[in-house]
C-alpha cells in the first residue's frame, strides 16, 4: 500500500510539474511571438512614419517651389502688362542741379543739362503723371520714350506743384502720339495697402535701362523725409510717404509702385542715399484729386487749406501736452519759425487757430494711414469739407472751402 501511494505520488507529482512546464513554455513562446509581431509592426510603422514625414517634407518643398514659381510668373505678367503704361521722360533744361536724394538721373554740363526720369500714362490721349523734380523749373524741352522704344517729341508740361509743396508732382501732355496706341495704367487704392504687402517698382533705371523691374514689400507708411540735390543747399520736405525695400535706382522718379493686382498704388519719388534698398513713394490717393482735376480742366490746380501742421504720434502729442494723439496739429508760429495759418487763407477764414488739432475730414479720422495730406489729396479746388477740430477740451466742427494753392 505504501508502495502504491509512493508510486501514485510519483505519478501525480511529475504530471503536475510537467503541466506547469508546458504552460510556462507556451507563455514564453506567446511572449516572443507578440514581441516579434510588435517589432514588425513598430518597424513597419516607423518606416511608414519616416516615409510619411519625408513625403510631407517633399510636399512642403514642392508647395513652396510652386508658390515661388507662381509669384515669379505673376510678377513677370504684371511687369509686361503695366510696362506698356510706363514711359521714360527725357528732359533738357537750364538747371545745373543733379538729383541726389531723389532718383532722377542727370548728365551733361551747364548751361544746358539733359536728364531722365519716368512717367505713368493716365489717359488714351497722353496725359502723364511724373515727379516735379523730373521736369524742374527751367525745363526747355521734354520727350517721352514708349515701352516699345518709340520716341515722341511733342510733349508739354501742363504744370507742377510749387517747390515748397510737400507733394512732388507734375503733369505732362503728349500733343502728338504719331498714331501710336497709348495704354493708361490702372489706378489703385493706396489706403488698402498694408505693411508687408508685395509691390513692384518700374522705372527708367540710371536714365538708360528702360522699364527696369524690381520687387519687394511695403516697409512702412506715413513717413516724412527731407530730400535735397547733391549740388544745392535747398531741402524739400516730403510727407505721408510709403517706404519700400524694392530696389530703386536713379531715373526711377515718377515711375509706378504697383501691387500684385497690377494697380498703381504709389509714385516712386526718393531714395535714402546713405543706405541700401530704402525708397519712398507718394501714395496714389494723395494725388487722385489732382488727377481728376487735370483730366477735367487741363490744368493743375492744387487744393489748398493754408496751414502748416505736424502729424501727431504718441511722442509728439506728449511733447505738446495734447489730449489727442492722432491728427494734424497746428503749432504756434514761434514753434515753427514762420506762420502756421496763412493770412486770408481757407483755414483762417474757416476759423482755425494755432494749437488746434484737426482729427477728422468729412467724418474720416486722421491717423497713420490717413493723413491730412491724403485727405485733401482726394478732393478738388472748390470742394467744401467738414473738419472736426479739437481745441483744448472742446470738439468743434468747421466747414472749409478749398482754393487753388499758390504756384510759388
Amino acid at each position: 500500500m505504501e508502495s502504491e501511494v509512493q508510486t501514485n505520488k510519483s505519478k501525480v507529482a511529475p504530471k503536475t510539474v510537467s503541466d506547469a512546464r508546458h504552460h510556462k513554455i507556451a507563455h514564453t513562446l506567446l511572449s516572443y511571438s507578440l514581441a516579434g509581431i510588435c517589432v514588425v509592426v513598430l518597424g513597419f510603422g516607423g518606416g511608414w512614419l519616416g516615409a510619411a514625414s519625408r513625403s510631407d517634407s517633399s510636399t512642403s518643398v514642392i508647395e513652396q517651389r510652386t508658390v515661388l514659381t507662381d509669384k515669379a510668373n505673376l510678377v513677370s505678367s504684371i511687369a509686361e502688362t503695366v510696362g506698356e503704361s510706363v514711359v521714360s521722360v527725357n528732359v533738357t533744361s537750364q538747371s545745373t542741379s543733379s538729383y541726389g536724394g531723389f532718383f532722377g538721373y542727370s548728365y551733361g554740363g551747364s548751361p544746358t543739362q539733359e536728364s531722365a526720369g519716368t512717367g505713368i500714362i493716365l489717359t488714351n490721349d497722353g496725359l502723364i503723371l511724373t515727379n516735379r523734380h523730373v521736369v524742374p523749373t527751367g525745363t526747355t524741352s521734354v520727350s517721352v520714350t514708349l515701352s516699345d522704344g518709340t520716341v515722341l517729341d511733342k510733349v508739354k508740361v501742363i504744370g507742377r506743384t510749387a517747390s515748397n509743396d510737400s507733394l512732388d508732382i507734375a503733369f505732362l501732355q503728349i500733343e502728338d502720339n504719331e498714331g501710336h496706341t497709348l495704354k493708361p495704367a490702372t489706378i489703385g487704392d493706396s489706403s488698402k495697402t498694408q505693411v508687408g504687402d508685395s509691390v513692384i517698382a518700374i522705372g527708367n533705371a540710371l536714365g538708360q535701362f528702360q522699364n527696369t523691374i524690381t520687387s519687394g514689400i511695403i516697409s512702412g507708411y506715413g513717413r516724412s523725409v527731407q530730400a535735397s540735390s547733391s549740388s544745392s543747399s535747398s531741402v524739400e520736405n516730403l510727407d505721408d510717404m510709403f517706404q519700400t525695400d524694392a530696389a530703386i535706382n536713379e531715373g526711377n522718379s515718377g515711375g509706378p509702385l504697383v501691387d500684385l493686382s497690377g494697380e498703381v498704388i504709389g509714385i516712386n519719388t526718393a531714395v535714402a542715399s546713405d543706405s541700401q534698398n530704402i525708397g519712398f513713394a507718394i501714395p496714389i490717393n494723395d494725388v487722385k484729386g489732382l488727377i481728376d482735376s487735370v483730366k477735367s480742366t487741363g490744368k493743375l490746380e492744387r487744393p489748398y487749406l493754408g496751414v502748416r501742421y505736424v502729424t501727431l504720434t504718441d511722442d509728439i502729442a506728449k511733447q505738446y501736452n495734447l489730449s489727442v494723439t492722432r491728427g494734424a496739429y497746428i503749432p504756434s508760429a514761434s514753434d515753427m519759425g514762420s506762420e502756421t495759418i496763412v493770412s486770408d487763407g481757407p483755414a483762417e477764414k474757416a476759423g482755425l487757430k494755432e494749437g488746434d488739432v484737426i482729427t477728422k475730414v468729412d467724418g474720416v479720422a486722421l491717423g497713420e494711414k490717413s493723413s491730412l495730406l491724403s485727405a485733401l489729396g482726394s478732393h478738388k479746388v472748390g470742394d467744401t469739407l467738414k473738419l472736426t477740430v479739437v481745441r483744448g477740451d472742446k470738439t468743434l466742427t468747421m466747414n472749409v472751402t478749398l482754393v487753388a494753392a499758390p504756384t510759388s
